[in-house]
């Protein structure tokens, strides 16, 4: 596939499959339910896919939708199709009809693999579906194909084992995968990833999570995310395994996490807030180190002394889809073992330092570019540049220019930098509320609200007001058995902040979520703002 030198090789993690293959042939590479694949055999399975797909005429340059929640299907899919030159595009599962219509004719899509836990939203726009020529049916829930096409496990039978022949790749910045946004602000945008920036992505989180051949990593993370933060890769690199999980629930993590002696897995903190509130929590007996990486929204402190409570060992990573995921970690400081527990979990949830392979992370302040003082108050915009920066946005060269003015990719995300070195984001721009002349920062505000004892979780956003403009509102949602009022909350802020930062309202509700586990907060602000206009500052 790639074109050899004496000196220099093309990066792509393609290749660090053929090499677990050599060293660990019979080790278990992945795990699902009752099913285990060994090396040579998950080898085997991906070459049958990348045969198959080349014997329908998908190849170089070919775009590839899957549609599919973490199972092995998706993880060979990370294998074969860009063994071939083709392009991944995993797809959020959660989207509706129209959304999933917008990727595949954006993407150029010339095949998609549906699971048929998700034919329902796929059937109504499968008509409009323009240059798609292949449809693959995964059907594990359901044995009827739905899809003019075949099923997955058949379309693998009738291809060859043997590694798939392909024109030779010789340059690393060819596309590997795009993957699309949330689309919060507009339709989802695609980012666009390299050969040679996941590689050494995936070599930072090999670094940063300290995976070994002996590592057993729980698909908690949807693989539809970032490619799994590059995990698909890391895991295999090390020849280490893969336990396939299609629903993340708690029962089901706590009973994988027991049963193949997990050491790795990646979560949202509301995936871990879950689990600490699980009754399964009070029963698990951890055999070995847990080693989890958490992002999507700072964790609580009780989130983190939740989770190490139960033996594991939370560490914060700052996540953009632009980034292949994380760009940064909130790396152990070994003075900070003689802080006290709550001390060290404030720490910990802050964003840190940039990945071993990642380097350049500031804040800056956006009119001059000079990075702000690293006092811990003042604000600016958090940027990045480095080899785990996306190409850019597919299709869309007007959006990239924007994304990397001034040869920095721009997150939008504003944070302070702490006399330390380590970076601490403060809000979204979007979500900053501007009380009158006073700028206050929405998660400064929910930082103080968790400290409450009743409260679970919370998000705040800025509501109209007729004299200041705006102010901050709270949605809580209360720990189980418990019952607080607004104005507890509310006094709670006062007695610990300033208080004009205090909330004005509260509200106890359920949070909404982005299928990645994000709050989404926009949503809550909208419903405040609906039939208003708000400038945001």
């Amino acid at each position: 596939m790639f074109r050899q030198s004496v000196n220099s090789d093309m990066l792509s993690p393609v290749s660090f499959l053929t090499r677990s293959v050599r060293v660990y042939p019979n080790k278990v590479a992945v795990v699902y339910g009752d099913r285990r694949y060994s090396y040579r055999e998950f080898q085997e399975r991906i070459h049958q896919l990348a045969n198959a797909l080349l014997a329908q005429g998908i190849g170089p340059g070919d775009k590839v939708v899957f549609i599919c929640p973490n199972t092995p299907p998706l993880l060979e899919a990370h294998y074969a199709i860009p063994m071939i030159g083709a392009i991944l595009v995993c797809v959020n599962t959660q989207l509706s009809s129209q959304e999933y219509l917008h990727i595949v004719n954006h993407s150029d899509a010339k095949a998609v693999f549906v699971d048929n836990e998700y034919i329902a939203q796929i059937l109504p726009v499968v008509g409009d579906f323009a240059k798609v020529k292949l449809f693959v049916n995964i059907c594990e829930n359901s044995c009827s194909i739905l899809l003019r096409g075949p099923e997955y496990e058949t379309f693998l039978v009738g291809s060859v084992k043997t590694p798939p022949v392909v024109e030779t790749i010789i340059d690393e910045n060819a596309l590997i995968s795009i993957n699309y946004t949330s689309g919060t602000t507009g339709k989802p945008k695609g980012v666009m990833y390299s050969h040679r920036s996941t590689y050494l992505h995936t070599l930072g989180e090999i670094v940063e999570s300290s995976l070994k051949p002996d590592s057993v990593y729980l698909w908690t993370l949807p693989m539809f995310h970032c490619n799994g933060w590059s995990f698909p890769w890391a895991v295999t690199a090390v020849g280490a395994t893969h336990v396939c999980l299609r629903q993340c629930l708690p029962t089901d993590i706590f009973k994988f996490i027991e049963k193949e002696n997990v050491s790795h897995l990646c979560a949202a903190p509301t995936t871990l807030l879950r689990m600490i509130c699980s009754p399964e929590a009070a029963r698990v007996r951890l055999r070995r180190p847990l080693e989890i990486l958490t992002a999507g929204a700072s964790p609580s402190p009780t989130i983190i002394q939740g989770m190490e409570e139960l033996g594991a060992n939370v560490t914060h990573v700052y996540c953009l889809t632009e980034l292949h995921g994380p760009h940064s970690v909130c790396a152990w400081q070994p003075s900070w073992i003689e802080l006290d527990p709550e001390k060290v979990s404030r720490m910990k949830a802050r964003q840190g330092v940039a990945y071993t392979t990642s380097i350049h992370m500031e804040v800056v302040d956006p009119l001059t570019m000079q990075p702000v003082p690293a006092d811990g108050h003042t604000m600016g915009e958090v940027v990045m540049r480095g080899n785990n920066v996306m190409l850019g946005y597919y299709k869309d060269q007007e959006a990239t220019e924007r994304a990397f003015q001034d040869g920095w990719f721009h997150s939008g995300d504003l944070g302070v930098i702490h006399p330390d070195g380590y970076i601490q984001l403060m809000d979204r721009a979007s979500d900053i509320i501007a009380r009158g002349s006073d700028i206050i920062s929405s998660i400064e505000i929910e930082d103080i609200i968790y400290q409450h004892p009743d409260v679970l979780e919370v998000a705040v956003v800025a509501i109209p007001d007729p004299v200041w403009g705006e102010v901050p509102k709270a949605f809580v949602v209360p720990k189980y058995g418990t019952n607080p009022t607004g104005e507890e909350i509310i006094d709670f802020c006062r007695k610990n902040h300033a208080e004009y930062k205090s909330p004005k309202t509260v509200e106890f509700c359920q949070l909404p979520k982005t299928a990645t586990g994000k709050t989404m907060k926009a949503k809550l602000r909208h419903q405040e703002w609906f039939g208003q206009d708000r400038h945001v500052r």
